[in-house]
């Protein structure tokens, strides 16, 4: 019975997929976002997280409160290795 349960815990611990933390970026990270992100003429954001933490979905930097000059504000999301746009959303 020990090994049973032994065998069991192993096998649970195995199986479910560790979840990683959303984290900010390295200096190097946000000094290339920030370009990417002037370069689509947005003027300033608020937080920059890298999203990894859901298992089975690919992990993407999420910029919140992106405002272009005329002050209209959108969440956007980059591909991490690339910087490539992947989603804007208005955020009244």
């Amino acid at each position: 019975m020990k090994t049973f349960a032994t065998a069991m815990l192993i096998a649970m611990t195995v199986s479910v997929p560790a979840l990683a933390r959303d984290r900010a970026p390295t200096a190097n990270e946000r000094a290339a976002i920030e370009k990417k992100l002037r370069s689509l003429g947005y003027t300033s954001w608020d937080d920059i997280k890298l999203d990894d933490d859901r298992p089975y979905h690919q992990p993407k930097w999420e910029i919140d409160d992106a405002r272009k000059g005329n002050g209209q504000r959108f969440d956007i999301e980059l591909e991490p290795r690339t910087l490539k746009l992947l989603q804007t959303e208005r955020d009244d």
